[in-house]
């Protein structure tokens, strides 16, 4: 049923319980699975002054913290010997640079964590997953963080 399931992660619990979920799913339909972490390039510039004055700073750090999440999730699909693609992406807008690697990848599924952010927290943060519910023109599993 699912050939090709593209798993965002971001290196929270929350994306975790996806990696665990879309494992689960993998296994069950033998799915190929690519894992993918946006970082925002322009990130930096709204974090002040506070963070540093050289952007390669932050782009060298928050790749660093990406690989390191793909690498965690891998390991939970290699250690039920499944392989799975992983890479690390640049985009401004991280729903729609999810939404056109899964187009690129032709993933006929999106399995996602949501944080379960409420109220003012959803309305200031925005919410990528809901972002990606709105704008998606294929299957979206949205798993919810266990503490919401």
């Amino acid at each position: 049923m699912f050939k090709h399931i593209l798993v965002p992660i971001d290196g929270s619990p929350v994306a975790h319980h996806a990696v665990d979920k879309a494992r689960a799913i993998a296994c069950a339909f033998r799915s190929s699975v690519t894992l993918i972490h946006v970082i925002d390039p322009y990130a930096f510039t709204a974090m002040g002054s506070d963070f540093s004055s050289d952007p390669s700073d932050y782009l060298r750090s928050a790749t660093v913290q990406a690989n390191e999440a793909i690498s965690a999730a891998r390991e939970i699909f290699e250690a039920r010997g499944m392989l799975v693609k992983g890479s690390v992406v640049e985009g401004h807008s991280i729903y729609q640079t999810i939404l056109e690697a899964a187009e690129a990848l032709e993933a006929d599924l999106v399995v996602m964590g949501s944080h379960g952010r409420r109220s003012l927290d959803k309305l200031v943060l925005g919410s990528v997953t809901a972002q990606v519910l709105s704008h998606a023109h294929l299957p979206v599993l949205v798993v919810r963080d266990e503490g919401a």
